[in-house]
């Protein structure tokens, strides 16, 4: 069946994070957490540092409708730089303006409010930020 997906880039917070994320959304990781120490050494990779092992190269979380939230771990280590959350806005559409209230409440817990949660003129109940791990968010209900 096909899905929508949002994937996720962490230097190495990528664990912290989904943990954070699952504590408001509830539900399990799909599959399993897969580990850079999991896999085979690939060509294309540098040697893995002992203290890399442990990160995360594949995570899975289903959201809200559907959605699923994915993400891995890009050290520095292996020569990656991360540009924490300025490329990736993740939309949600609740069911109800108590649950748009809840969501947007703890995902800004310790992140910084871009627009607080309002009436807006297209006739949803809206506010934007971002995360204490800098994903921008927007939840956005349309609801009676």
């Amino acid at each position: 069946m096909a899905h929508t997906s949002t994937y996720l880039n962490f230097a190495t917070s990528t664990e912290e994070a989904f943990h954070f994320y699952r504590s408001i959304f509830g539900g399990e990781f799909e599959w399993h957490i897969a580990r850079f120490g999991d896999i085979p050494p690939q060509e294309w990779m540098p040697p893995l540092a002992e203290n890399d092992k442990n990160l995360i190269i594949h995570i899975c979380l289903p959201i809200l409708g559907g959605h699923k939230l994915m993400g891995a771990d890009a050290p520095p280590s292996m020569g990656l730089t991360v540009n924490q959350g300025n490329n990736v806005h993740i939309s949600l559409h609740p069911d109800s303006r108590e649950e748009t209230e809840k969501i947007f409440h703890w995902l800004m817990e310790g992140g910084t409010i871009e627009m607080p949660l309002q009436d807006m003129f297209w006739g949803a109940y809206y506010g934007s930020g971002r995360d204490k791990f800098g994903v921008q968010w927007m939840v956005n209900f349309e609801g009676k």
